[in-house]
């Protein structure tokens, strides 16, 4: 079978993506992505090609900016987000996107929840789609406006939007919007933290009681993920948390060098880009941003969270989280150095945190797996609507 993933060329969207996309592989399917040609290196570490359509995020970042006055990153509503995504993408991406797909001739797009060029290429080849879902459900206001923002681009090229065939659903219960109705194709998939190939998470450090005073101290993995992490955001808040009594490891980013913080560096271990899953071991709690794929990654592995959200979705994490006891959430204006570090000496004191997060980890250990999921699309082809 031939399975072409597309995805809006950012780390947060792609990576979640890439276990389906090893299981198919595994059953000897072909598989190829459809994105910008940056990411190209990320995928290349993974033995995957792509089919390099439109430009890196940045660009289309600023277009969106451009076009609406907003940044997406920080102003992310429903109208801004709607032209980033359904907007200036498809139309910087859709003319190369078309072409490079009809060479290849899949059989079945995959797409993340944002990606509105997949889809497009679907209509336009009469191929099924099964949509990847990651996190709890989007908010109706922002798949409202996504929907009337990419009409406009069905109906210049002659095409008709269609749903998809499959919505695969990486949520777990415990995170999921309240009243929230499945859509129909309704298959759940467990998520996985990035590097990890469908293995449950060794039991973590985070499921044990807190560490006793003579033995080693809580282990704290700071991590923004690769658009939030600018060292002058995180250098006040590392500062106020490496003040307490417990080991602090902090992801870079893409870009940034542990020189850049202002921190005492004897106190702060700074890593380069490193898969989720690595960094998860030994871990009693996680202070993030809030990316949905941090987020349930970090869930997976049954460890407690501190979400300071800074925009896009994040603050939707930071309450579903909240919401299922797995960690504290700061709402907007709390995430001050001094709300994050007290909620962190909250979270580590607290044993029901570790508690609640081993609950949601074994929600999402109960959930198919992506090995499953491949051999359930592949067995049961469903033609395009």
């Amino acid at each position: 079978m031939r399975i072409l993933f597309s995805s809006t060329p950012a780390h947060g969207h792609l990576l979640p993506q890439l276990p389906l996309a090893r299981a198919f592989r595994e059953r000897g399917d072909d598989v190829v992505f459809l994105t910008a040609g940056a990411l190209a290196p990320v995928l290349a570490r993974e033995g995957f090609d792509v089919l390099p359509a439109g430009p890196a995020i940045d660009v289309l970042v600023a277009e969106a900016a451009r076009r609406t006055g907003k940044d997406p990153a920080s102003e992310p509503t429903p109208e801004v987000a709607a032209e980033l995504f359904a907007g200036a993408r498809v139309d910087l991406t859709a003319d190369e996107a078309l072409p490079a797909a009809r060479d290849w001739r899949p059989e079945l797009i995959v797409t993340e929840l944002c990606d509105f060029v997949g889809p497009l290429v679907a209509a336009a080849l009469d191929v099924p789609v099964a949509t990847l879902a990651y996190g709890p459900a989007m908010l109706p206001e922002f798949t409202a406006a996504m929907d009337a923002v990419v009409s406009s681009r069905y109906t210049d090229r002659g095409l008709t939007p269609r749903p998809a065939a499959h919505y695969l659903d990486t949520c777990p219960p415990a995170m999921q919007q309240d009243g929230w109705q499945p859509p129909t194709g309704r298959l759940p998939l467990r998520p996985e933290p990035h590097g990890q190939s469908g293995q449950r998470p060794s039991e973590p450090a985070a499921a044990k009681a807190p560490a006793d005073p003579d033995q080693r101290r809580p282990r704290v993995l700071v991590t923004f993920g690769t658009v939030f992490s600018a060292p002058e955001v995180l250098s006040p808040i590392l500062r106020e948390l490496s003040a307490g009594d417990i080991e602090l490891r902090v992801t870079l980013g893409l870009t940034a060098s542990a020189g850049d913080f202002d921190v005492d560096h004897d106190r702060v271990t700074f890593v380069g880009f490193t898969p989720l899953s690595e960094l998860l071991r030994d871990t009693d709690l996680v202070v993030t941003h809030g990316g949905a794929g941090t987020t349930l990654g970090t869930l997976a592995a049954g460890i407690p969270m501190v979400i300071a959200p800074q925009g896009a979705d994040q603050f939707v994490q930071a309450d579903r989280v909240a919401a299922a006891g797995a960690g504290l959430g700061l709402p907007r204006g709390t995430a001050t150095p001094e709300g994050v570090a007290k909620a962190a000496s909250a979270v580590l004191a607290d044993q029901g945190f570790r508690a609640a997060a081993r609950t949601v980890a074994d929600q999402i250990a109960a959930m198919p797996t992506a090995a499953e999921v491949a051999a359930t699309l592949a067995a049961e082809p469903v033609p395009a609507v």
